[in-house]
Formats: C-alpha cells, structure tokens, sequence
C-alpha cells in the first residue's frame, strides 16, 4: 500500500528565451483528469496568441498519465516534460508548457531540450508537498506528562499542528503510519493509560 507521494502546492510558473521563443512552464495542483483538463484549457484562453501549448500530467486518481504535443513534432514536447514530472518523483500535477516562437526553428533535440527544461523550472518554482498517509493524534494531558511527550515527539518524527495551554494541555500531532503503532503504545506507558486520547485514522497530510 502507498503511503506517501510527493506533489505540489497551488501554482507556479518560470520562463527562459531560446533562440527568440519563448517558453513558459506553467504546473498546477491537480487531484483528477478533470481538474487536470480545467487548468489546461485556462492556459490556452490566457495564451490564445501562443503557437503551442505542449502539457503532461499524471494523477493518483485512477493512476492516470496523460501527455500532449500540440502541434509540435511528435515526441517532442509532451512525453519530455512527463519524463520530468516522472523523474522528480510528482504526482497530482499538471504542467503546460506555452511557447511563443521566435521564428528560429530549433530541431528535435533542440526542442526537448526546451520543453524539458520549461518543465524543470516551473518545478523548481513550485511549493512541494511530502503526503504521507497518517493518523491524527488529539491529545489531552496534565504539564507533566507533556514533558515526557516533547522527548517522544522527534523518535515518532510527529509532526506537532496545534497546542493549547490552560488547567491541562492540550495537543494535536500527526504520525506516519509506519510509527502509529510504537508512538500510541508509548503513549498510553508514558501516561499509564491516563491521558485522554482520540485517534482519526487513514488521513493524508503534508509533512514537508
């Protein structure tokens, strides 16, 4: 079973001249072929004067996979910047690749080269995001025992999202599957069963 992938947050774009054209690597957040569609037919209407708009994307939705070279000669454009959205390991990205040209033509190697640097830039510019399947553990407990907690907290690699101070203390941290099973049973040893805690399994969170 999968339990974590990388991707990308929101969006992101870069741009570089080569020989008078112009390339503009565009990567967007997508979670479906539908969203995936959506953002490309909004590059197309923002570029309409663009002679192409080349795009890939791969989704975990129905482990999808698709690529265009739109107008370019084939293989040329799509299946480069779907090599570099596998080699970099996303998922849930789309990435369309506009080019203005210049006039020059730049021949096959030329324009794979292009394509796939646009895509590698965009990436760069782009916020990533480590998913990993996990639970969220709410915590309640008395000053003592969240000391002991604080020393638990980095062996477990838990991620701390809130903390609320008054009578007790009051936590929420989220733990990978892989440490749910060691960090609840040090839990529940740490507090001899007395701290208050809820578990809500099977989540997907960010733990860049």
């Amino acid at each position: 079973m999968e339990t974590e992938y990388k991707t990308v947050s929101g969006y992101a774009e870069a741009s570089f001249i080569e020989k008078k054209s112009e390339f503009i690597g565009q990567i967007c957040h997508v979670e479906n072929s539908d969203q995936a569609v959506e953002f490309i037919n909004s590059v197309k209407a923002k570029h309409r004067k663009a002679r192409h708009n080349v795009y890939a994307y791969i989704t975990r939705d129905g482990n999808t996979s698709r690529y265009s070279d739109d107008g370019e000669p084939q293989g040329t454009g799509g299946v480069p910047v779907l090599d570099v959205l596998r080699k970099e390991g996303l998922t849930d990205v789309c990435v369309v690749v506009t080019r203005y040209f210049g006039g020059i033509l730049l021949g096959g190697g030329g324009l794979v080269r292009a394509y796939s640097h646009a895509c590698k830039i965009a990436i760069d510019e782009a916020e990533k995001k480590l998913m990993c399947r996990c639970s969220r553990f709410e915590i309640g407990c008395d000053y003592a025992l969240y000391g002991r907690l604080s020393y638990l907290m980095p062996e477990f690699e838990a991620k701390t999202v809130r903390e609320d101070f008054a009578d007790d203390v009051r936590l929420t941290v989220l733990v990978k599957d892989s440490f749910c099973d060691g960090f609840r049973a040090k839990l529940t040893d740490a507090s001899n069963g007395k701290a208050d805690i809820k578990e809500e399994k099977c989540l997907w969170e960010d733990f860049s």
